[in-house]
């Protein structure tokens, strides 16, 4: 269980409640350390998959947590910046229930036997909305949008939020998919066993 993948991830996992209260303190730099821990948390994401995958050491935990950590950490930063008042209560309502609807589905896969497989559509909206939130959390840069000045962060996250929506149907569509085949497979298993 202990892979180096899987402490990876399970560090990943407990630099969420450090990130998170430092966002919220008052402290001196908080916004740049903040920073820095989400950033930690956000870049390794790649490094334990691709050290599972290189070193054969796939496992069925590692299989769970991964994507796990990656919702817990898209949920403290949109929930983090929410509180500290860079992004609106929309988004947050948006982004959670997404994942909670993407959680519920892959729920109902697995009592039909099967997992769904993380697309490369997926893998690149938390990249985004990763990239965002880490922009949004550092406060920087500041640009000229529409005659106004935003933080670039800010429409990066919105390109996320599309690509968000765009991933939650195309799961949707691969889901029905999965579910058909099983459900196909199973009524032919057992009329071959009732011809049989």
């Amino acid at each position: 269980m202990w892979t180096v993948a899987n402490v990876i991830t399970v560090a990943r996992l407990l630099l969420i409640p450090f990130f998170f209260s430092v966002l919220l303190s008052d402290r001196p730099h908080a916004d740049t350390l903040a920073f820095a821990l989400f950033a930690a948390a956000a870049s390794t994401d790649w490094l334990d998959g691709m050290i599972a995958r290189r070193t054969g050491t796939v496992t069925p935990l590692g299989k769970v947590i991964d994507p796990l950590v990656d919702r817990l950490l898209l949920a403290s930063g949109v929930v983090g910046l929410y509180l500290i008042d860079r992004v609106s209560l929309w988004l947050v309502g948006l982004l959670v229930a997404r994942d909670v609807y993407l959680l519920w589905g892959a729920y109902r896969l697995e009592r039909h036997g099967e997992r769904m497989p993380v697309t490369y559509l997926g893998k690149a909206t938390t990249a985004v909305l990763l990239a965002g939130f880490s922009l949004l959390i550092l406060g920087w840069p500041a640009v000229e949008i529409f005659g106004a000045e935003r933080l670039l962060g800010e429409p990066v996250v919105y390109v996320g939020v599309v690509l968000s929506l765009s991933s939650a149907l195309h799961y949707t569509v691969l889901a029905r998919r999965l579910v058909a085949r099983v459900s196909g497979d199973r009524a032919g298993t057992m009329s071959e066993g009732g011809t049989a």
